[in-house]
């Protein structure tokens, strides 16, 4: 049976005078509207993909105060009839997912396997990225480092935290080109993928070889406090960990390598004092275009917001890329800086009730990866000129198609 995916309003006439949203999907350099919107409407009227009309938040201190205020409801923006960014590719209710793992007593199972400091975790990620490293240099340049490294890494990275075949990978991996679209309408295709992947998840809760989080979900079945789990419930928990990770931690990564072939000053002082490879990610972390739409939340009450009344039922957007720039809250913040006061101030793991509790395991990634590209390939470069990337358009994350690469 295919999931039914809930259509969304039609796109909004040419005549439609409100600006569009998203921006430039070019993740080289921060859109010119950002710095407009900090200066003069922190919070302004758009139109989505979708065409509905949203608020979209951009100052770093009202969009801390979306993200902290649960009147700004995340669960509400996939309620029939909500305003939208784009049309669903999930199912309604999966929208809230950490709220139904904890309201399903799965928190600590799953706060468990994204602990990066989990017995041999580290050591796998150094391993695994050097192997990659190795296939890298066998096969020669130019590589496509999104392709070769960012996407198997990443992967890798779930498949082990869930505890399933590496094989998997692959397969689940192609289902998140469709499944984080930007699409004014219904994709077919994208209840499609979710009833393959679902299935497949738990043909893993059947197998007595699956181990991690998936195995530890499997194993709940036989616990009579856990009667009221159903296999769908916990394969949702799989599908839906390995699509939010894998796209997430490839992205921030994949951004970040760009990034630091946009500052080759940064690079080299990396690759001379690795210990420096921390305080870097957190910084590439905050100046990072990897986020291409805004964090969406319905108001349930009518409240102010700055200088403007956001009404009931009205859809409110936090531009991550726009509060991380903001000249009020990050000094001179077109600068990259390894000395920053507030460094963990950033948005781009959100903040309130749904900061992305993958913190620490998404930070440790992308620090072993680096560690491991600096030290294995010091000349690491961009093997076109940087305007000849081509940048997926209609998607949720800034990725270029493909990172040609050499060392």
């Amino acid at each position: 049976m295919t999931t039914t995916i809930d259509p969304t309003s039609a796109p909004a006439s040419a005549a439609d005078e409100l600006t569009r949203f998203p921006f430039d999907a070019n993740g080289t350099r921060l859109p010119d509207e950002i710095a407009r919107l900090l200066s003069d409407e922190p919070v302004k009227k758009v139109r989505t993909i979708a065409g509905a009309e949203a608020w979209l938040v951009s100052s770093y201190r009202l969009c801390r105060q979306v993200l902290d205020d649960p009147r700004f409801s995340l669960k509400d923006t996939s309620a029939p009839g909500a305003p939208r960014q784009y049309a669903l590719t999930i199912p309604p209710e999966v929208v809230n997912n950490m709220g139904n793992i904890t309201g399903a007593g799965l928190r600590k199972a799953v706060m468990k396997a994204l602990n990066p400091k989990a017995p041999g975790l580290e050591s796998w990620l150094t391993g695994h990225a050097n192997e990659l490293v190795d296939r890298l240099v066998a096969e020669g340049v130019p590589a496509d480092l999104r392709r070769d490294f960012t996407v198997p890494y990443s992967t890798g990275l779930h498949c082990r935290i869930l505890g399933i075949p590496q094989g998997d990978g692959a397969d689940l991996y192609r289902s998140l080109h469709v499944a984080f679209m930007n699409s004014p309408r219904a994709i077919p295709a994208a209840g499609i993928n979710w009833d393959r992947d679902m299935a497949h998840m738990v043909d893993r809760l059947n197998d007595p070889a699956t181990t991690g989080l998936m195995g530890e979900l499997a194993a709940l079945r036989e616990d009579p406090d856990y009667a009221h789990l159903t296999d769908e419930m916990l394969a949702t928990v799989g599908v839906t960990m390995f699509g939010a990770g894998v796209i997430s931690v490839m992205g921030f990564l994949t951004m970040a390598l760009v990034s630091l072939i946009q500052h080759p000053e940064l690079k080299a002082e990396l690759i001379a004092d690795p210990a420096l490879v921390p305080a870097a990610v957190d910084e590439l972390l905050r100046i990072n275009l990897s986020i291409a739409d805004g964090l969406p939340r319905i108001a349930t009450e009518t409240m102010r917001l700055g200088d403007v009344t956001v009404e009931k039922g009205e859809l409110v957007l936090v531009l991550v890329e726009a509060a991380n720039h903001d000249p009020a809250e990050f000094e001179d913040p077109h600068t990259v800086r390894l000395d920053r006061p507030n460094p963990n101030a950033h948005l781009s793991f959100g903040g309130g009730g749904h900061y992305c509790p993958a913190t620490a395991l998404g930070k440790r990634h992308a620090q072993i990866a680096i560690e491991v590209l600096l030290d294995r390939l010091p000349g690491l470069d961009l093997a076109v000129p940087i305007e000849q990337l081509v940048w997926r358009t209609g998607f949720m994350k800034r990725i270029p198609e493909r990172m040609p690469v050499l060392w």
